[in-house]
């Protein structure tokens, strides 16, 4: 096998424009591509230097159902004060708890895809 890393991670979202401002504006991602395409645009965002993107797909993109994306990790150099950013802004956040992993919190956009926040254990 050849596989050096995944390409994009789908969200299946109702609202790309709401979507958009959620994932650039409260998580700091980039717009990697905004194209128009049949069917549908084709919209994909990404912390920024990051080798997987995260497409948001909207209605009519690939019949995925939104709200439908669970377990989805982003590595953080401060869960804290990543947690405090997303309560600041509106969103609900479980933890951040202490693991044997490293401190660990969840949360969902606002189509209710479930995403978590790790600050990894220092080995």
């Amino acid at each position: 096998m050849n596989i050096t890393h995944a390409s994009f991670v789908t969200l299946p979202v109702t609202d790309q424009d709401r979507a958009l401002r959620f994932y650039t504006d409260v998580l700091g991602f980039e717009v990697t591509a905004d194209l128009d395409m049949p069917p549908g645009r084709w919209l994909q965002v990404a912390p920024k230097g990051a080798q997987t993107v995260f497409t948001l797909s909207g209605p009519g993109m690939g019949g995925f159902e939104p709200g439908s994306a669970r377990g989805i990790m982003l590595v953080t150099t401060d869960v804290d004060a990543d947690c405090a950013r997303l309560a600041e802004a509106g969103v609900s956040v479980q933890g951040p708890d202490a693991l044997p992993w490293g401190r660990m919190a969840s949360f969902r956009d606002p189509d209710g895809n479930g995403l978590m926040l790790l600050t990894e254990a220092q080995q």
